[in-house]
């Protein structure tokens, strides 16, 4: 049987890293457009900002725990 290249004990390191990397980068991003003057100022628009921006990162998330649970 092959070895496989990254066991999957290296790939849940490298993606705990990657994950703290993402949440931290894309909250400092979010929190810096929310300040500036490209945020929306109505109510319904800025509700709309915060909904897609709390949720969007869970796709490149899901994406990285999808890759540190593949089997070997």
């Amino acid at each position: 049987m092959k070895k496989p290249l990254l066991p999957i004990r290296i790939r849940k390191l490298i993606g705990l890293v990657l994950m703290l990397l993402l949440i931290i980068f894309y909250a400092l991003i979010i929190m810096r457009i929310a300040v500036s003057d490209w945020a929306p100022t109505n109510g319904f628009t800025e509700f709309m900002f915060y909904l897609i921006t709390g949720l969007a990162w869970t796709i490149p998330a899901g994406a990285i725990i999808w890759w540190m649970q593949r089997p070997d």
